[in-house]
C-alpha cells in the first residue's frame, strides 16, 4: 500500500507496482457511492493486463473511499485524485502515462483530459456510464479504446457510437457479447480484447 497527497490535502492510499524509466498507468474504480473501490474486480483485472505488458500501475481509493482522506465531491475533487495519481507516477520516473477506467471512473478521467493539461499518452475507457453521467461533449484525443458489454445499460453501444465522433473518431470500440455492466463471465472476454489492443494502439 502506498499514500500520496493532492493539491488540495487530501492523502489517498493506492496500490503501486512498477519499474522506473517504462510505461505507466493509473486506472481508476466505479461509483463511490455504489460500492465502488480500488479493489473492484473489473478493475483489478484491468490492472493485471498492464502489469503483464510491462507497465507500472497505480489504482487508488477515490477521496472518502477505504482510507482514503476527504469526502464524496461529486466527480470534482476526485479530478485531482487522478491528478495526483498521474503526478506520483512522474516523480516516480514513468516514461509516459495512461489512463485507465472503470464506470465512474471513466467519467473523472474524461474531464481530468478535458479540464487540464495533464499529459497523457492514452486513455482507455471501461463501459463509460453514458446513460447516468454526463460526458464532456468535447474532444478527447487521447482516447483510444472503449470496450463494453453488448447488454450494458449504462454503457450501451448504440449510445457510444453517437458519442464517439465528438470524442476521437479513431476511437476504437469493442463490444462484448453476453456482457453487461459487471461482466460476470465476461473478464476473461475483457482482459484477451484488453491485451489485443494495447500492444497495438
Amino acid at each position: 500500500m502506498i499514500y500520496f497527497t493532492t493539491d488540495d490535502g487530501i492523502r489517498l492510499e493506492g496500490r503501486f507496482h512498477g519499474q522506473k524509466n517504462g510505461p505507466a498507468a493509473v486506472i481508476t474504480h466505479p461509483h463511490p457511492l455504489y460500492g465502488g473501490d480500488m479493489d473492484d474486480y473489473v478493475v483489478s483485472a484491468i490492472e493485471a493486463v498492464f502489469r503483464e505488458l510491462d507497465y507500472t500501475t497505480l489504482r487508488f481509493n477515490f477521496r472518502g473511499v477505504g482510507q482514503s482522506g476527504g469526502t464524496y465531491d461529486e466527480g470534482n475533487g476526485e479530478i485531482q485524485d487522478v491528478l495526483a495519481a498521474i503526478q506520483y507516477l512522474w516523480d516516480f520516473g514513468a516514461n509516459r502515462i495512461e489512463l485507465a477506467g472503470y464506470s465512474f471512473g471513466t467519467w473523472v478521467n474524461a474531464r481530468a483530459a478535458a479540464d487540464t493539461d495533464a499529459e497523457i499518452a492514452r486513455m482507455i475507457m471501461v463501459s463509460p456510464p453514458v446513460t447516468m453521467l454526463t460526458f464532456p461533449d468535447t474532444e478527447i484525443p487521447e482516447l483510444k479504446l472503449i470496450l463494453t458489454g453488448a447488454h450494458d445499460d449504462y454503457s450501451p453501444p448504440d449510445q457510444l457510437r453517437k458519442l464517439i465522433p465528438k470524442w476521437n473518431p479513431n476511437a476504437l470500440l469493442e463490444v462484448i457479447e453476453g456482457g453487461d455492466h459487471f461482466y460476470g463471465n465476461a473478464i476473461p472476454e475483457l482482459r484477451s480484447l484488453l491485451k489485443k489492443h494495447l500492444g497495438r494502439l
